[in-house]
Order: structure tokens, then sequence, then C-alpha cells
């Protein structure tokens, strides 16, 4: 069994990467949609959402105002307190899905795709938690992908999937929904970890800066090398 940390900032491509993974046979958890879940209402971690940030993050259906709620955490400079709220139940949500992976299939690779498994260490240890499980990636994974693409490109990326074609009925005639999308991806990477930092702590790194043609053959010969250490270290006791 193995377990697999992939990341990469926004717009780099880990999503399409995890995609192919899990074509290969490998199992994926995306902490987006775990984080998602966890937002819902009657979910703790949307009580301390309301609680902490207040009734203008809610939406008029009940739901948390997830545009109002980023714009208060990314520009009001309180990532922070978000984060403090969200980390901890996305990690113990993935610890637990790991657990009943590898007691179905003890020689699985699983793998958690998420933008900030490097931000998640950082920001626990700004808050001083040194010794919690979030602090050391370590603790719960056993080998880092990233992936990683020119930060203009990401952009790009970001841009051309919330805002895809002309014929967008949202888009704008002057071009401001674009330039709005672009701001915002610009803040978003601001607040994450440079690719090159990233890099230098990876196990193995895939440069998505080319055609699909190209990162398909670096993720099988990544699932090759991926699904040998699942072999090798499938009687391997973990650490809790």
């Amino acid at each position: 069994m193995l377990r697999v940390g992939l990341t990469g900032s926004l717009g780099s491509g880990k999503s399409t990467v995890a995609a192919m993974l899990r074509e290969l046979g490998a199992y994926i958890i995306e902490a987006d949609l775990v984080g998602r879940d966890l937002m819902q209402p009657g979910q703790p971690v949307y009580g301390q959402i309301v609680q902490h940030f207040g009734p203008e993050v809610v939406a008029p259906d009940g739901r948390l105002d997830r545009a109002r709620l980023a714009q208060i955490a990314f520009q009001g400079g309180r990532l922070q307190d978000l984060n403090a709220i969200v980390h901890p139940a996305v990690i113990a949500a993935q610890q637990r899905w790991m657990e009943g992976v590898f007691a179905r299939d003890p020689a699985a690779v699983a793998v958690i795709e998420s933008a900030l498994i490097f931000e998640v260490v950082r920001d626990a240890r700004i808050r001083g938690e040194k010794e919690s499980v979030l602090a050391d990636w370590r603790r719960r994974i056993d080998r880092i992908v990233v992936v990683t693409a020119p930060d203009e490109l990401k952009i790009a990326r970001y841009v051309g999937r919330i805002n895809p074609s002309p014929e967008n009925p949202a888009a704008a005639e002057d071009g401001s929904l674009s330039a709005g999308l672009e701001a915002d991806a610009r803040v978003r990477l601001a607040h994450q970890i440079p690719d090159a930092e990233k890099a230098a702590q990876a196990d193995f790194v895939l440069d998505n800066s080319g055609d699909l043609v190209s990162l398909r053959a670096q993720v099988g010969a990544l699932w090759e090398r991926l699904r040998t250490e699942s072999k090798t270290t499938e009687d391997v006791p973990r650490s809790q």
C-alpha cells in the first residue's frame, strides 16, 4: 500500500493527472470535494464557519455563499481563520478514507488530490500546531507528486475553465468577467507556495506545460513507479 499526495497550484492540471491515475487503477480522493461536503448545512464545519464569520456568509437558500466567504478570507485577511476550521476536518476525512481503502486492498495506491498539501503544513505551523498531524505531511503521506506549469498558463486555464467561451451567458461584453477571474487567480496563487519550493520537497515532479500526450506519458511512467512501491511496502505498518 502506498499513500500518495498529488498537489499543484491552481490551474496546474492536477485534476487531469488524478483522472489519468484513476484510469490506471489508483484510488483517488479529491480534497476540494471533501471540503465542499463538510461545508454543507448540518455539518459541524458549516456551523463553525457561520459562527465565526457571521450570517453574511449564508446564502438565501441556507447554504454557504462560497464567493462571499472566499472574498472575506482572501481579501479580508482571514484565510487562516477559515483554514483552521476546514483543514483539520478534511485531513481527518482523508485519513478515514485511506483506512477503508487499505482494508479492502492492501496493495492499493491511494491518492489524495489537493492543492494545499504544503500550505496545510505551513498554516498549521503558523498557528503554532507543531505537534499536530497537519504540521508534518510525512505522518500521513508516503510520496508527494507535484504538477507544475508556468503561472501565466495556470491563470489562462483557470479563466478558461470558469469562462470557457464567448457564448458563456455570464460573460460581459467588455471582458470584465475574464479580467475579474484573472485577478482572482492571481490572488489565490499569491497565497500558494511557489512551484519551485514544492518541487524541491517532492518525490516526483510532472511538467504540465506541454500537451496531454506528453503529460499522459509522464503519468504512465509515474504509475509504474507507484505500483512497484505499493507492492514492496504492502506489509509495512503505518504510523498513526
